[in-house]
């Protein structure tokens, strides 16, 4: 018989909060210091007495690479493969371990870490989490954005086999609530004290909480109250307990032998992600660690990171894009620096990264910027640069053309003699134009290139890159690689390779994945430069959306195929001519549910043409409507500043004057519509002005800034119907 600890807090005091079952906090190490017991919060009280070695032993799950030395001797199969997610951090640790991970400088505490270190805080968190009781399979809700303690969690949590459950803290109370109720989460691992601050009424009252674990801050930053209604352990408690109890399992045969250890699956489920799309109510999509794997295996072929390569990272780590990357380029010992959106081009200017994994809106913004600075200067170094430009981009196209990367729709097949002609055309211009390009590059490009760094690529994903920023970078020489994935997908499918960089698609599927095209209404498979619905298949699709078997079987079918209800369509294969390298990429052309019906029964797309209009330095934002209407209409955020300017430049407003009418401003747009909009099928007509941005926060973008339109729709639909009347 051996002496083992048994923790299990005292009665709560009583309050008018749902509460979670008592709590067993089994801590089977006979030599666990009495300091570590004084860590824990108050609200525990503890009991020690020795337990029979007959009781019912537990399970403890493990990462089988990750954790093998608490395997070897024990007569469980270790393993020299990678099965769950977290035995990466094993590989990188041996190969990369003194190199630096991350970089977080704008936490308190600053942060900095080497692969060994940040393997050892993984394994000190999991083992902390073990202590205070998390079993296998259990649930446990990670609200917070991206940090290094953010990444630290979610990978400890995944590491004792426990599914967690992701959000940002930017959710509103009531998105939050719903979705730890949803996923049957059974406690909380929060960004900071502000956010727990923010929700913890509602928490307490409609939700059982066993505990909450702050990422950042400290405890004292909390009201009594809301300490006296929940165990809160912060960031280090749980690190401190971990180490100790890490230590005393490795040295106590007893301690071990109270378990029953099984390895972590493939097949088990390793997060919940609720998606955020740009429609209907967030679905818990279910990703196993086999569906995450893939994409750490497979994405080099996108991304050829090398040892010490930079990465620059601002999206929400939660979001699978940013998350399977995350994964990814850790397997490749590069350093990854956390930054923000106001901190953005300072770091970008400061850290020189070799790549930036992003989403369209912020190419589009770094586009602007550069933009902006061109018209600001002076007459003469604004006719230089944008005479470079000019030529670059026309350069670039023709360079397209040569090497047979230029997208094209049509089946038909080119005459071998006309696409040597056409070859031997779009060469010698190119060799003409050529000379004044590189002189662009050297006078006005490398200034870009010095302020954004970016110096291997640019990868985009999460929504439509616009063309024209697409075609802008390619002219300056930043390479941005356009890409194409799902939540379901976990995420990335498809994306343009460094070497077959095609503008215009989002490249060709990535490795062990199948992409068709099937018509909408028969589901009869389409041929090359056909358009429909785009339909996945893979080891990355999703295992389906938790406790909604309905919605599973609308996407998923018994052979796996995944709807994406994007339309699409594949580029046809040719032997020669100048697309005879574009055969097999994807194309993308909305969203089947995003196409507007209008009451004349034609169908239109609205992306093409709200990508259009962007163009102009006029338009913050804008979404185009027209659903079951005569014509199109838009709503616009205006950027009041260029409104401003613009105005006073036609001479609709004096110098002196700092306000402009609304219908001043509506014409204005009018204008700037039918300019940037000339070449389409479809005209936009009338137009509603209005003050406030689309943002995250007001619940009118997603987390990777996507206008939700259905929610703009709603918002603005009397001022709809009277723009129609």
């Amino acid at each position: 018989m051996s002496p083992s600890l048994t923790l299990s807090p005292s009665p709560a005091p009583k309050m008018a909060f749902i509460s979670s079952p008592p709590l067993q906090f089994q801590l089977t190490t006979p030599l666990l210091h009495t300091k570590s017991l004084r860590r824990l919060p108050r609200a525990f009280r503890f009991r020690v007495f020795s337990q029979s070695m007959t009781e019912e032993r537990q399970i403890r799950k493990f990462s089988p690479f990750l954790e093998r030395e608490f395997l070897l001797g024990d007569g469980v199969l270790a393993s020299d493969e990678w099965k769950a997610v977290p035995d990466i951090w094993r590989s990188s640790a041996e190969r990369y371990g003194d190199r630096v991970a991350l970089v977080d400088p704008y936490h308190d505490p600053p942060s900095n870490m080497t692969y060994k270190q940040l393997e050892q805080e993984i394994l000190d968190f999991s083992e902390g989490l073990r202590a205070i009781g998390v079993k296998p399979d259990e649930k446990l809700a990670l609200f917070a954005d991206n940090s290094c303690r953010w990444l630290i969690a979610d990978q400890g949590i995944m590491a004792i086999g426990a599914i967690n459950v992701v959000r940002g803290s930017r959710s509103s109370v009531e998105e939050l609530l719903q979705i730890y109720i949803h996923s049957e989460s059974v406690a909380l691992a929060v960004d900071n004290p502000e956010l727990f601050g923010r929700i913890a009424e509602t928490f307490c009252s409609r939700a059982a909480i066993r505990f909450v674990v702050l990422l950042w801050g400290e405890k004292s930053c909390l009201p009594s109250e809301v300490m006296d209604r929940v165990p809160v352990f912060n960031y280090k408690e749980i690190i401190d307990l971990g180490r100790e109890c890490r230590s005393v399992f490795l040295d106590s045969h007893y301690a071990r032998k109270n378990y029953i250890c099984e390895a972590i699956s493939s097949n088990d489920i390793a997060t919940l992600v609720y998606t955020s799309g740009t429609t209907g109510n967030p679905k818990g999509v279910m990703l196993t660690h086999q569906n995450l794997l893939h994409q750490i295996k497979n994405l080099w072929d996108i991304v050829p990171a090398e040892p010490g390569d930079r990465f620059l990272s601002m999206l929400p780590s939660w979001h699978a894009y940013e998350r399977a990357s995350e994964y990814f380029i850790f397997t490749h010992g590069i350093e990854q620096v956390y930054t923000t959106v106001p901190n953005l081009k300072e770091d970008l200017r400061r850290y020189q990264p070799q790549y930036l994994i992003s989403v369209p809106l912020v190419y589009e913004t770094l586009y602007s910027g550069i933009q902006k600075q061109i018209s600001t200067s002076s007459t003469v170094r604004k006719l230089v640069a944008l005479t470079f430009i000019r030529i670059s981009l026309a350069y670039m196209e023709l360079k397209r053309i040569y090497e047979g990367k230029f997208l094209q729709k049509s089946q038909k097949q080119y005459s071998y003699i006309a696409s040597i002609f056409d070859w031997l055309w779009a060469k010698i211009i190119a060799a003409i134009l050529w000379p004044v390009h590189m002189l662009g590059k050297k006078l006005v490009y490398s200034k870009i290139h010095s302020a954004i760094g970016i110096s291997k690529a640019g990868v985009s994903g999460g929504g439509s890159l616009p063309s024209h920023v697409d075609r802008f970078f390619e002219a300056i020489d930043i390479k941005v690689q356009n890409g194409y994935g799902l939540t379901e997908c976990s995420p990335v499918t498809a994306a343009r390779r460094p070497t077959c960089n095609v503008l215009g698609s989002v490249g060709h599927p990535i490795r062990y994945t199948e992409i068709k095209i099937v018509d909408s209404e028969t589901d009869e498979l389409l041929p090359p430069g056909s358009k429909g619905i785009v339909k996945v298949k893979g080891p990355h699709v999703m295992k389906g959306y938790y406790k909604n078997e309905l919605a599973t079987k609308k996407v998923l079918d018994e052979d796996g195929w995944l709807n994406t209800g994007d339309i699409g369509w594949i580029a046809p294969h040719h032997s020669v001519g100048r697309s005879r390298h574009c055969g097999g990429v994807i194309v993308l052309e909305g969203r089947a549910k995003d196409t507007i019906v209008l009451s004349t029964g034609e169908n239109v797309e609205p992306t093409e043409l709200e990508e259009a209009a962007m163009r102009s330095t006029l338009i913050q934002q804008i979404v185009v409507i027209g659903q079951d209407q005569r014509r199109l209409g838009a709503i616009i955020v205006p950027n009041k500043e260029e409104v401003l300017a613009a105005a006073k430049r036609l001479s609709i407003l004096n110098a002196n004057t700092s306000e402009l009418s609304k219908e001043k401003i509506t014409g204005l747009l009018h204008e700037e519509i039918r300019t940037w909009t000339e070449g389409f099928s479809f005209q936009i007509g009338p137009i509603l002005v209005v003050d406030e941005p689309f943002t995250i926060d007001s619940g009118l973008m997603t987390p990777t800034m996507k206008i939700r339109r259905d929610r703009v729709a709603a918002l603005y639909q009397e001022q709809i119907a009277h723009l129609y009347n």
